[in-house]
């Protein structure tokens, strides 16, 4: 497997990521995606929503705003209680959540619930080091809200005090009875959302894994009291089907049933999908059944009742949720994580080679003129028919093979190359990322026979 250094400049020469800011010196943890970052990570969510929203009966979709009004945090409890616990080693002096370094310690552990001082005494009675310097100094622990915070209009008070939301979901929450009363959904159904949440993390790393500024994918499913854990094991299975689909070998992957110490106050029933990082498994996707916690906050919070009428009972109750949450960021990290391979041909030289899906692939192809000054326009002419129909990119620079290395290397499937014979009889080579074989086809087929093989 690629090692986390390899992979942050693999992506930087190659113009997946690059750092934020990086003209000015940077902006510590902030991350730009180039030309073939940005085309990842739209596939990323195009294949989320076609299984998720296309592909379901369930599921609807919303794009709710950033900035709500600030009691909507109130309510769900961030305002007042979304919070790490922060502890600075004595030695070294960099800053650390206590609850992530007793997980590290010990994952059968949850500090979730832990209170400072159970915290304070754990560090202490267990030694846990220090992950820089390897030493065991702790500070007090001190909490600190994780809350971007800012002001909406020219004054600066707290009557304009606003948020950037932390997490998508409060979004569907809010709008749940609009969406009933204007789509006419019976339960069961779903809400789907994609959009940027923002944290102000102590201690973010590990390259995209976890960053301040983040993209999540993000279903609400609403359902009957009592039917919840039937639709939490529907999804869970779902999900992991999902990322095996994608290419995600399932030895890289685990699911981590949470303990009942280890549920959070809203949860009945959770599990996280862990996917094998560079430095081990971490978490990758969280399916969560949050019973009818968040609906029973708002709907205390702003006195509007937000309980469903079932039409089969006549009865009402506020739906329980289940939610399957996933950062987009985390799933491109994975995703070039497991596609990166270097591999040793026959005459010894290295092949680099980028086995993405070719759903996932940022150019589904790449047309390749044979030599520049007698294919360059037929080259051209094709680039133009292949661009209606799907992504694709054009290389005329270096010789044949080494065009070929190029596009290996960032994860182009099909090679489609023009010479003499094209124009004689319309007819291209088309040359196989991973098996590197070629074969001939007629021009009138290429569309047909690219959109057969770059689907999900």
């Amino acid at each position: 497997m690629i090692s986390l250094d390899k992979l942050v400049a693999y992506a930087k020469a190659t113009g997946y990521i690059y750092q934020g800011s990086e003209l000015y010196g940077g902006l510590a943890n902030t991350w730009d995606y180039g030309p073939l970052g940005s085309l990842l990570k739209n596939n990323i969510k195009k294949a989320w929503l076609q299984k998720f929203h296309d592909e379901s009966r369930y599921n609807v979709m919303l794009d709710s705003s950033i900035l709500m009004n600030s009691q909507v945090w109130v309510a769900s409890g961030h305002v007042g209680g979304f919070s790490d616990p922060l502890t600075e080693c004595k030695n070294c002096h960099t800053r650390h959540r206590a609850d992530k370094l007793i997980k590290s310690h010990n994952y059968e552990v949850n500090p979730d619930e832990f209170s400072k001082e159970e915290l304070e005494g754990y560090l202490s009675e267990h030694q846990v080091k220090c992950p820089n310097c390897q030493k065991s100094d702790w500070t007090d622990i001190r909490y600190f809200n994780l809350m971007f915070k800012t002001n909406q209009g020219v004054i600066e008070s707290s009557s304009n005090t606003v948020y950037l939301r932390p997490e998508t979901a409060q979004g569907i929450f809010i709008n749940f009875k609009n969406i009933q009363r204007t789509t006419r959904k019976k339960l069961p159904f779903g809400v789907c959302q994609i959009g940027k949440s923002f944290r102000n993390e102590i201690t973010p790393g590990n390259f995209i894994f976890r960053t301040r500024e983040f993209e999540q994918m993000e279903l609400e499913f609403f359902c009957k009291p009592g039917t919840e854990l039937e639709w939490f094991d529907y999804w869970r299975t779902y999900c992991k089907s999902f990322l095996i689909n994608l290419g995600l070998d399932e030895e890289n992957l685990t699911l981590h049933d949470h303990s009942l110490k280890e549920l959070s106050h809203y949860s009945n029933a959770t599990t996280d999908i862990l996917y094998r990082f560079p430095w081990g498994f971490d978490e990758l996707w969280g399916i969560a059944s949050r019973t009818n916690f968040d609906l029973n906050a708002h709907q205390n919070e702003s006195k509007e009742n937000l309980t469903y009428l079932d039409p089969d009972t006549n009865e009402r109750y506020l739906p329980y949720v289940v939610e399957p949450s996933v950062g987009v960021e985390r799933l491109l990290m994975a995703f070039l994580t497991q596609s990166y391979v270097e591999e040793t041909l026959e005459d010894g030289s290295i092949r680099e080679v980028l086995k993405l899906h070719p759903y996932l692939a940022p150019y589904k192809v790449a047309i390749l003129p044979l030599v520049k000054n007698r294919h360059q326009a037929f080259a051209y002419e094709l680039l133009d028919q292949v661009q209606k129909f799907t992504s694709a990119t054009y290389d005329e620079t270096q010789n044949i093979g080494k065009r070929y290395r190029r596009q290996d290397s960032i994860g182009t499937p099909f090679c489609v190359t023009v010479d003499d014979e094209t124009l004689e009889n319309q007819t291209v080579t088309i040359r196989h990322r991973d098996t590197m074989n070629q074969e001939r086809i007629l021009i009138s087929d290429l569309k047909q026979y690219i959109l057969d093989r770059t689907t999900i």
